[in-house]
């Protein structure tokens, strides 16, 4: 058994008796029901403590030790050996130049010198395909292409974290907006639609992490470089990005989060999308100040609410001085709050022959007769405006119930989705089955989806079954809907 499987195990028994546990307990008194689930919690923890102790599973390990060791003959260490460069990569950009000067940041102060270290890699390939490798003998080795790098250009109003090895971004609220850009790894071993990250025991329902092995950028989305830019210095870097793009010419997409959603893992979200839709215009995230917790959904709901001036803030700068001929925007969850409104007022601030392309709404946490207030003003920003909406959508119930009842405009009732003139609403019930996302990610995690966005943000062809002839219409009498078989 290997430790991975042992320790998988064992905090598979630890949950099972510290769920019966606390179930044990329900008709206790107030007082003695709290004391025992209290109890029982030190119970799950010490062993698990004890067993990783243990077992460290090669904690403290970087992702050089990791590797295989170099079974080559001596004679050839430290030899560069020649190889094919791997056909280009639309997604894959050229390891970043050494800075010249200090990271500068947006209306604070600039980035602190402990950047993310540099991994490990050969030149460019042609094409702008990033190769990375073990190093031997202090000389560069060429082993092939193992991962690529995907560039995100980022606007957060999060405050930023105390940690000294890189730059990070908490759930505090920073009142500011800052602007930055983001190197993330994806590994040629990449599988669509996922985000390969360590292997990790955390708690159920918390932010705690008990186990968390090492990353490795030939295995895991890692974070290859993080630093703030001043606003001028992110338009030279955002239009340089844009002057390389071939098949979304000076095209550009913005992600907005959802609850329950940290600054690190948006980047990799954000990232996995563009690269699993070889996307090659610009990509950027919004991130407001989640608090990544199960038990934040009232503190998130207005983390996402105060974001509004700063996210509109963003938008304007992406929208209106990029150089972006075509800007769309995909929200999910809890970001579709503050993205309505923002867009509700945006016509009168676009520049002249500058239309926002597609707007895409997945899953949105946002009371029903609220969303359709707000958007029958977002159908005369966009050329187009699509709902992914689902039936089997677990945080959907969650909010509802959090929400007193309250229909969410990312369910899907008996009679259907949500239908407004001037929204495709498509319902995607039969993709959500996968139970460890809770249905609630599916617009970046089911192929045929993201099979859907692609086609949708690179032809912008309405309705969906003209893109996807699979996609069956609906009739109503309210209107007509889509249904993915």
């Amino acid at each position: 058994m290997t430790d991975e499987t042992f320790l998988a195990v064992a905090v598979a028994s630890a949950m099972v008796a510290y769920a019966l546990g606390w179930y044990a307990v329900r008709r206790f008194s107030f007082g003695w029901k709290i004391a025992a689930r209290v109890m029982f919690l030190g119970l799950f923890l010490g062993p698990l403590a004890l067993v990783m102790f243990q077992q460290p599973l090669g904690r403290g390990k970087s992702a050089e030790t990791q590797r295989q060791p170099d079974v080559r003959p001596k004679a050839d260490v430290g030899r560069t050996e020649a190889k094919p460069s791997p056909a280009p990569s639309p997604y894959a950009l050229p390891a970043p130049a050494p800075a010249t000067s200090a990271p500068r940041t947006v209306t604070m102060a600039p980035s602190p010198p402990g950047s993310v270290p540099q991994l490990p890699s050969t030149e460019p390939a042609a094409g702008g395909s990033t190769s990375g490798g073990p190093t031997t003998g202090g000389s560069r080795e060429v082993t092939g292409t193992l991962w690529d790098v995907v560039q995100v250009f980022y606007g957060t109003d999060r405050q930023r974290g105390s940690e000294d090895k890189r730059l990070t971004y908490s759930a505090v609220r920073a009142g500011r907006l800052e602007l930055g850009r983001a190197d993330i790894t994806v590994p040629k071993s990449h599988q669509v639609p996922n985000i390969e990250r360590p292997f990790a025991i955390r708690v159920p329902f918390t932010s705690i992490t008990l186990y968390e092995a090492s990353e490795d950028p030939t295995k895991h989305f890692t974070i290859r470089e993080l630093k703030g830019l001043t606003e001028a210095a992110f338009l030279d870097e955002v239009r340089a990005r844009l002057a390389r793009s071939q098949t979304f010419k000076d095209r550009a997409f913005v992600f907005i989060h959802g609850y329950n959603t940290d600054f690190d893992f948006a980047l990799f979200r954000t990232a996995q999308m563009a690269y699993d839709l070889k996307y090659d215009g610009a990509a950027f995230l919004y991130s407001w100040p989640s608090a990544s917790g199960i038990a934040g959904y009232i503190s998130d709901r207005d983390s996402a609410e105060q974001a509004e001036p700063y996210l509109r803030a963003f938008l304007d700068v992406v929208i209106r001085d990029t150089g972006a001929k075509n800007v769309s925007v995909i929200a999910h969850s809890m970001g579709n709050l503050p993205l309505l409104r923002v867009l509700r007022n945006l016509e009168p601030r676009l520049p002249a022959g500058v239309k926002v392309d597609q707007v895409i709404l997945a899953a949105p946490d946002v009371d029903r007769a609220l969303f359709e207030q707000l958007a029958v003003d977002v159908t005369k920003v966009g050329r187009g405006v699509t709902l992914y909406a689902s039936s089997k959508d677990r945080a959907m119930a969650a909010a509802r119930l959090v929400t007193g009842g309250s229909p969410r405009a990312g369910d899907v009732s008996a009679e259907g989705p949500m239908i407004i003139a001037g929204i495709d609403s498509i319902d995607v019930s039969s993709t959500t089955m996968d139970s460890l996302t809770m249905g609630h990610s599916l617009y970046a995690e089911r192929g045929a989806l993201l099979t859907d966005i692609a086609a949708l943000l690179q032809t912008g062809l309405r309705p969906p079954d003209r893109r996807m002839p699979t996609f069956l219409r609906v009739e109503t009498a309210k209107g007509a809907y889509w249904r993915v078989p």
